[in-house]
Parts: structure tokens; C-alpha cells; sequence
């Protein structure tokens, strides 16, 4: 996520030199390249042009503290005027009325039906309410087909009427429906276009009018950078929507839509798309994202992530097992899909300060975990519970039946033995204590360097 645009504002701040004040002088160059990243990013000219002018007046003859660098203090002004230009606070969503209608609009390809789908999760496993999904695009049947296979997949029903090529009719027949069952939140899936065209306007500001949603929210590929502005602008100055969706974060993002729309169209980015599950959705953070941006990670929405997928019984039991001595693969196999669960990988390494950074050039599989589950999977029940059971021949099997091979196995089950003997020892207080201890009395036999 943005790797380009972080890149481009390290290589910019090592520029700054000079000590006990920042002058005119000295910020000039660091101030062009963050400029030319911006614009690198997609962001519009004079949307990057004040910034960077707003910046440079903020900087100008602050001291410089002699426990940092200007540099340093450079970063933390722009990581504050960043986070105001995308937003300064989040924005919550506003769910009024019984049903509370969410509208969700955008073009074709930009994520719309599929991020409904993961706003229709949110709202039932986050906010514990019952949503309807309606299929309101009456020109694409593939559209209506994928909305009835992710609520499906969520537990979620869809409305669609196959013979009505009205979508105002659809979407009124809709509303009156939830009611009917009880529903607390109504969101339409509205048909997209593959340009900006008057009979598109017509037809959503309909549906508008007729369902007067509590929220109208534009859908918008993150990855479409100036593009994704314009659009914003054209659909805003008919719909008067209420926030922006970004999606394909995941992606090759160059970041100009999240850090440009919010000045151009004055309204807030809501929430954000970060791969093709439907867990993979967030609220959007403006400083948070500000940290991801200048390459200082986001420990926050890790530890959310994190906590979503806590089961404070299952860790009480797995630390009994632990402190017995007893953790198997059965309860390795758990704790990956926990992992899993909390988004893909190269993604939550990201979130860590300074890993994304050091993960630039990795090209991390978000299949990361599959040979290992593989190889748990082909094991019989006796051998997760019991992995000293495995010999020569039962390793041999184990690596034809999970399409890896016998070193592969054995440096799992290597690296399990370890992880084990590192988490019974952490999990006994005493042990602990007699390793800080011998730790301690080592430190007279350390050689000075």
C-alpha cells in the first residue's frame, strides 16, 4: 500500500540538512521532492502545490530540539498536515431511520457490489445488525448473481426481481420489504457505467429521491489515482453523497485518490477496501493512514485486528496446554488461521514501523501459510496431537500426501519442536526468572567492545 509514494518521502526527508532551526534554505529542496512525489502519486497540482506551501509555513524558524534532527520534526509537521488534508478525524457512519438505506454508487469495475457485500458483514459481525442487500442493477444479470452468491457466503439475503427493469421500483419494493422482515439497515447495489453519462445521474438521483437513503456513498478504485477525483467531483455535484469508499488499497496504489479526493469533493472517505475477503474492509483513519504513508506503520489497527479475532476462553485454555507442556499442531493449525483471518500478510507487516520498509522487495504470498497447512492437514490425528510419533515413514507420506517435500516436513516439525520448548519456558514464571538471572550474571563476561 503506497510503497511508491513512502519511498519517495524517506528519500525526501534525508535531504533536510542543518542544525538548531529550519530555514527557507534548507527545507527548499525536501519540500520539491515531497512535492514531486505527490505529484508522482497523482495528486493535483495545486492540491500538492498548497500543501507543500502549507507545510513550509508551519516549518519556517521552529526550533529543532537537540534530542531530534530537522528532519525529524519535518516528518511529524507533514504527518499532521497530511492527516488534516485527508480528513483530520474519521467519519462515522450515519445509520438513521427504520431501515436506516445505505445508497451505494460509483462505475463499473470500481468494487462497488463486492464492497457491499463486506459493508453488509460489517454491519451484521461489528454492529450486530440485520442488513438487507438489494440488486438494483437492472443491466448486468452477472451483478445480481454475485450479490446472491456473497450474501450467501455471509449469511446475508438478498432482494433482486429479475422481471422489474425499474431499479426506483425495485429499490421502494426493497425498502418495504426489510420491514416487513424486521431489517435495521438497507443497502442497494446500484448499476454502474463504464463512463460518467446524464442517463446514469437520472437514474441513481430516482432512486435517491425515492428511498431517501440516511447514507449515499460513492465507491471509488483507489488504484484510478486523478481519475478517481474527477470522477468524485462529477458524481458529487449531482448526488451530494455522504462519504467515499476506497477500494483495491491492496493493490498497486500510487495513494493521489486518498490523499486528493477529501479537498476536492469536502466530503470524508469513510472506508476502505484491502483485498477480496469480506473481513477486508476498514475504517478509514486519516492519521493512521498519514503513519502508513510517511512509513511509520499502524500498531493501532494491528492490535484491532488482532483483538477481533481474540477468543479470550480459546487462549485460556491454549495456555494451559502451553504451561503442560502440551501445544500440538491441532492447536499450530488454530493459530494460523487466527492470523489468516486479520487480513493478508504483507499488509499486517506493514502495519509494523519500519517492516514495510524492509518488505518493499519481498513479494510476500498472501498463501503464505499453505504448505504448512498442507502438511498439518495430511498428518492423521495421532500425529497432531502427538508429533514424536513421527518417524522416517510417516514424514515420507506426510510430504507426498501435501505436494511438499520430506525437507520441508521436517523443517516444520524442527521448527515446531523449538517454537514449543520457547513457549513452555516463557510460560513458566520461574523459568523465567532464572533466565533473566543467568542473563544478569553474564554481563561481567561480556567482552567491552
Amino acid at each position: 500500500m503506497f510503497e511508491n509514494l513512502t519511498d519517495r518521502f524517506d528519500r525526501a526527508f534525508k535531504i533536510l540538512k542543518g542544525q538548531g532551526q529550519i530555514t527557507e534554505v534548507n527545507v527548499a529542496e525536501t519540500l520539491k521532492e515531497v512535492r514531486r512525489a505527490l505529484l508522482e502519486a497523482d495528486v493535483n497540482f495545486k492540491i500538492a502545490k498548497d500543501f507543500t506551501n502549507e507545510i513550509k509555513e508551519k516549518a519556517l524558524g521552529q526550533d529543532v530540539l537537540t534530542a531530534i534532527k530537522p528532519g525529524q520534526l519535518l516528518v511529524k509537521i507533514t504527518q499532521e498536515s497530511l492527516a488534516e488534508l485527508m480528513g483530520g478525524q474519521e467519519a462515522e457512519l450515519q445509520l438513521k431511520g427504520s431501515p436506516a438505506v445505505i445508497l451505494m454508487s460509483g462505475l463499473q469495475g470500481s468494487g462497488k457490489t463486492t464492497f457491499s457485500g463486506k459493508l453488509a458483514n460489517y454491519l451484521k459481525t461489528k454492529k450486530n445488525k440485520k442488513v438487507l442487500l438489494v440488486a438494483a442493477d437492472v443491466y448486468r444479470p452477472a451483478a445480481i448473481d454475485q450479490l446472491h452468491v456473497l450474501g450467501e457466503q455471509i449469511g446475508v439475503e438478498v432482494y433482486s426481481n429479475r422481471e422489474e427493469k425499474d431499479p426506483v421500483k425495485i429499490a421502494r419494493a426493497a425498502v418495504e420489504h426489510a420491514r416487513s422482515i424486521s431489517c435495521n439497515v438497507v443497502i442497494i447495489d446500484t448499476a454502474g457505467r463504464l463512463a460518467v453519462d446524464e442517463n446514469m445521474m437520472q437514474e441513481i438521483a430516482a432512486v435517491k429521491a425515492a428511498v431517501n437513503p440516511s447514507e449515499t456513498l460513492f465507491v471509488v478504485d483507489a488504484m484510478t489515482g486523478q481519475d478517481a477525483v474527477n470522477t468524485a467531483k462529477a458524481f458529487n455535484d449531482r448526488l451530494n453523497f455522504d462519504g467515499v469508499v476506497l477500494t483495491k488499497l491492496d493493490g498497486d496504489t500510487r495513494g493521489g485518490a486518498a490523499i486528493s479526493i477529501r479537498s476536492v469533493v469536502d466530503k470524508p472517505i469513510k472506508f476502505i477496501g484491502t483485498g477480496e475477503k469480506m473481513e477486508a474492509i476498514d475504517v478509514f483513519y486519516p492519521k493512521r493512514m498519514a503513519d502508513r504513508i510517511l512509513g511509520m506503520g499502524d500498531v493501532v489497527s494491528l492490535v484491532e485486528r488482532a483483538q477481533e479475532q481474540y477468543d479470550e476462553e480459546k487462549a485460556r485454555k491454549l495456555q494451559k496446554k502451553i504451561a503442560k507442556n502440551e501445544f500440538n499442531f491441532d492447536d499450530f493449525l488454530d493459530q494460523i488461521q487466527q492470523i489468516k483471518k486479520m487480513g493478508n500478510v504483507k499488509d499486517l507487516m506493514g502495519m509494523i514501523p519500519g517492516m514495510g520498509k524492509a518488505m518493499k522487495n519481498l513479494d510476500v504470498d498472501d498463501d503464505a501459510f499453505k504448505g504448512i497447512e498442507a502438511i498439518i492437514q495430511s498428518m492423521t490425528p495421532q500425529e497432531r496431537q502427538n508429533y514424536k510419533v513421527l518417524n522416517g515413514s510417516r514424514r515420507t507420506r506426510i510430504a507426498s500426501g501435501s505436494g511438499t517435500t520430506l525437507q520441508e516436513v521436517n523443517q516444520l516439525v524442527k521448527q515446531f519442536e523449538e517454537t514449543r520448548k520457547i513457549m513452555q519456558l516463557m510460560s513458566n514464571k520461574q523459568n523465567m526468572a532464572n533466565m533473566m538471572k543467568q542473563m544478569g550474571g553474564m554481563k561481567g563476561m561480556m567482552p567491552k567492545l
